[in-house]
């Protein structure tokens, strides 16, 4: 579960190329070109990705589960289905204060971290199923944990580019932890609010520019114009310096480069996990040649972080309104006045 913020970065910005657009029956529920899911004669039927997985009626809701990303757990927080996770990896990297608890008291076990996962204690626990992001270098262990009879569920949430659809998971969760109306009743609420602020933030006078990311070595590694994060600063009504770029992954710059098309920007967003400006000046002394470094905003995603935790991988991946909320507040402040950051700090 560790995320450091280079697979943040990877995360954030990284995403696979465009899927043709499926068909749908109309008993399908298509939550997004990657995620589709069915009922169909006592059958439950999961597509995502690549992957297909097929369960009985009498086998959904889960109630036994080891979750191998902390992402994972934004979704069962949200539909308070924390009693049924029984293992987790890498607890040091999760945030949840419940999921925490649930850890101390030995309700939940830790079950190793991604250099290597406890395969012996996972089979012990018996679990009804392991969810997790796929990783192709663990095909061996997915293979052994499916030789014992655990179904291992691929949800590659962080795919989705449109902040909504990787809101939209919460569908399934609900699906597959029998608590449908509450997922339905949160993904509803979001998505309003989402709206109710994309229209807010339309009655803004100003269309600030706007610089993202960092560097690590020589590089400087911004998200695609077509990625999330992109897409997130357009709906909060601001211009991001790669707005032509139709990427759906990380564009790689140099210093020199990333210098000339920033020179107009006010803001600069998603810098690290830094605490301050002087920090990320003894990581890179050339960020202080930047005109948005001297006379502009930054903002690093600080505000929920504990330690090796951050709340941004986890209930931000499902809170697609407040992460929204957040931006607009950054880049107008006078359109939401009393409104107070969730996630995103101001790095003096």
């Amino acid at each position: 579960m560790k995320l450091n913020f280079l697979l943040f970065i990877v995360f954030l910005s990284v995403i696979s190329c465009k899927q043709e657009q499926k068909k749908t029956e109309p008993n399908v529920v298509a939550l997004s070109s990657n995620l589709q899911y069915k009922e169909d004669s006592g059958m439950f039927h999961l597509e995502s990705g690549e992957f297909k997985y097929d369960f009985k009626a009498d086998q959904i809701p889960f109630k036994r589960v080891v979750l191998l990303n902390s992402s994972l757990l934004g979704y069962i927080s949200e539909i308070d289905a924390q009693s049924a996770v029984i293992g987790v990896s890498s607890p040091e990297y999760i945030y949840s204060e419940k999921i925490e608890n649930l850890i101390k008291k030995g309700e939940i076990q830790n079950v190793g971290n991604e250099q290597k996962y406890n395969v012996e204690k996972i089979i012990s626990l018996k679990p009804d199923a392991i969810l997790t992001n796929y990783i192709a270098s663990f095909d061996n262990t997915y293979q052994l944990l499916k030789n014992n009879g655990i179904p291992v569920i691929f949800l590659d949430e962080y795919l989705e580019q449109e902040p909504l659809k990787k809101t939209a998971y919460i569908k399934l969760f609900g699906k597959l932890f029998g608590k449908e109306k509450v997922a339905d009743r949160k993904y509803s609420e979001i998505e309003k609010n989402y709206a109710e602020l994309k229209k807010i933030a339309m009655k803004a006078e100003t269309k600030p520019m706007v610089l993202a990311n960092e560097m690590y070595g020589d590089v400087w590694y911004l998200p695609g114009g077509k990625t999330f994060t992109a897409n997130y600063i357009t709906d909060a009504n601001a211009d991001y310096i790669l707005e032509n770029n139709t990427d759906e992954k990380a564009v790689t710059m140099s210093f020199e480069e990333v210098y000339a098309k920033s020179s107009k920007a006010k803001y600069w967003i998603n810098a690290g996990d830094h605490l301050s400006k002087q920090e990320l000046l003894n990581i890179n002394p050339y960020y202080g040649k930047l005109e948005v470094f001297n006379k502009g905003k930054i903002f690093g995603i600080i505000a929920k972080k504990k330690q090796k935790a951050n709340d941004f991988f986890e209930s931000g991946v499902v809170r697609s309104d407040l992460v929204l909320k957040d931006y607009i507040k950054i880049f107008h402040p006078e359109i939401l006045p009393d409104y107070q950051l969730t996630y995103m700090k101001e790095l003096q």
